[in-house]
This record gives structure tokens, C-alpha cells and sequence, in this order.
């Protein structure tokens, strides 16, 4: 009867597990990871607006389109007054003073009550002139009154 327990005690399988391998595999997938992370820059840039914004500093004088509440377009065009256009002297002339100056910043500033698919619409129209960014302007929000 010993005999026969001493041979079920020497076959005994052992239960451990060897993680040499799998650390191995590991270390070779974070590396490869580590790697091709900054490769994959896929996005799209967008900028978001941000509350409290502060003012842009260009040295440059941007070109202003304004959308009044009857959806008509103005056009400023540096230090010159804001003239009234149509929409195929606007293309025209923004895509002639972007073409001389491509850095320059392009905004838009709309009524509050004209509808947002005007000045979409003049957003439009500044791509098709060919400015590379348009910003989106507007006034900053009064500070809230203290009551004592």
C-alpha cells in the first residue's frame, strides 16, 4: 500500500502557470503600441469656441463679413468702411485680397436674430473665395450685475 502512494505523489501535475512567455508577448505589444500611437493622427482639426474668449492679436486687419437681421452682407476689408455687397462681389472680392494676402484672418459677425442658415451661407460663399479660416465673431457677455 505505500508503494502505491508514493507513485500517485511523484505524478502529481503541477498547477503553476508560466508567465515568462506572456510577459515576453506583453513588452513586445506595448512597444509596438508606443510606436504607432503618434503615427496615427487620423483627426480632423476643428476649433471649438470657448467662453470667456479673449480677444484674437493679428497684426494683420481681418476681413469682416456682417450679416445684418435682414440677412443682408457687409464687407470690411481691412481699415476701409463697411460697404453693403451681394453675394458675387463678396466671393470676388475676398478671394482677390486673400489670394494677395493668404494668412489673413476672415470673421463673420451676425445678428442674433438673422438666421443661422444666412450666415452658414456666407460661410460658404468666403470657402468658395478661398479663405483658408473663418471666425465666428461675437460680443462678450456683460458681467453680472452685483446686488448689496
Amino acid at each position: 500500500m505505500q508503494h502505491s502512494y508514493r507513485n500517485r505523489k511523484r505524478r502529481k501535475l503541477k498547477a503553476e502557470i508560466n508567465v515568462v512567455p506572456y510577459i515576453d508577448v506583453m513588452l513586445v505589444l506595448l512597444i509596438i503600441f508606443m510606436v504607432t500611437a503618434p503615427l496615427m493622427n487620423l483627426g480632423v482639426d476643428i476649433e471649438l469656441p470657448k467662453s470667456n474668449a479673449t480677444a484674437i492679436q493679428n497684426d494683420k486687419e481681418p476681413v469682416v463679413v456682417s450679416v445684418d437681421k435682414d440677412g443682408a452682407l457687409f464687407l470690411t476689408i481691412g481699415a476701409s468702411t463697411r460697404e453693403p455687397v451681394d453675394e458675387e462681389t463678396l466671393v470676388n472680392k475676398v478671394s482677390a485680397f486673400v489670394r494677395q494676402n493668404p494668412q489673413v484672418p476672415v470673421l463673420i459677425g451676425g445678428d442674433e436674430r438673422v438666421d443661422y442658415g444666412r450666415i452658414y451661407a456666407a460661410m460658404v460663399l468666403l470657402q468658395q473665395a478661398g479663405a483658408p479660416k473663418v471666425g465666428l465673431m461675437s460680443q462678450p457677455t456683460p458681467p453680472p450685475d452685483k446686488k448689496r
